[in-house]
């Protein structure tokens, strides 16, 4: 955010808490001359060592650097709180959904950004409206990269969202953001992850397996293109799995209205209620 002022609070009218972490608090403000809002990450510097501060000063970077429609400034809430909300919800919903995720990955790493944290909780509602865009927040753990290069950058991530590269601490690059993508897609379709176990350890053994499957009724009603899509993200090999601009040109997204199904996942609805309950007593 560009000011006239040093000071934050003469050009920025501070609102309502969107969220808080160890050290930091997001609160939605306004631009007073504009009326424009924004997310603000205030941060107690206080409490920061030396190499939280290195982080702050990345991230911070990162967030300059990027400017996309699907990265986010605002939110009008999380995107699958708004889901379950829906009288209607259908695949090809949950087609513009990714779509609009892609593309804002496809944007980062292009500008050789890595999310790393790619999960619900950082997918937000540009407004409140009615089909508002959806966009991608919190770059806190989002690190540069060189091109197509892949190196150890540290273990970094959200359990049930974490690629089997990073858990064999192997090298890894772009392609850990889009295996997220992948579980999110699946979470979309059915509103449960294809990764799930209350121990660690096994669900960490599922992952670097790749051991997940389609069970029945609900994913009789997907169509085969949907699974195909989640097939090539959750790729164990990084080196063969699916790119945000390869995932782009696929007909279910790029031409869903040909492809993907319409019908109404009511089902889906109601496992994804149970689902964000479950990850709000996580956070809590």
């Amino acid at each position: 955010m560009n000011s006239t002022s040093t000071n934050f609070s003469d050009n920025y009218e501070v609102k309502e808490e969107l969220g808080k972490g160890a050290f930091s608090v997001v609160r939605r403000c306004v631009q007073k001359r504009t009326g424009m809002e924004f997310a603000a990450k205030i941060i107690n510097t206080k409490k920061l060592s030396a190499r939280d501060f290195q982080k702050l000063e990345r991230e911070a970077r990162i967030c300059r650097k990027l400017q996309h429609p699907n990265i986010g400034k605002v939110t009008g809430g999380e995107l699958f709180e708004d889901i379950v909300a829906r009288e209607f919800y259908s695949e090809a919903d949950a087609s513009h959904c990714i779509q609009q995720i892609l593309e804002s990955i496809a944007y980062c790493h292009l500008n050789n950004v890595v999310h790393r944290d790619l999960k619900p909780e950082n997918l937000l509602l540009a407004s409140k409206a009615k089909g508002a865009a959806v966009k991608l927040a919190d770059f806190g753990l989002a690190i540069e990269v060189q091109g197509d290069t892949e190196a150890w950058f540290g273990f970094a991530g959200t359990p049930g969202y974490l690629s089997p590269e990073v858990l064999k601490k192997d090298p890894y690059g772009k392609p850990v953001d889009i295996w997220a993508c992948g579980v999110i897609l699946y979470i979309l379709l059915v509103g449960y992850p294809p990764f799930w176990d209350e121990d660690q350890h096994r669900l960490y053994a599922q992952i670097k397996a790749g051991a997940y499957d389609y069970p029945s009724p609900e994913w009789d009603t997907v169509t085969p293109e949907a699974k195909n899509l989640i097939d090539n993200m959750l790729t164990v090999n990084p080196k063969k799995r699916i790119t945000a601009e390869q995932a782009l040109k696929v007909p279910w997204i790029c031409n869903r209205e040909r492809v993907a199904s319409v019908i109404h996942r009511q089902d889906t609805v109601d496992c994804l209620k149970k689902f964000n309950a479950r990850r709000k007593l996580k956070i809590k």
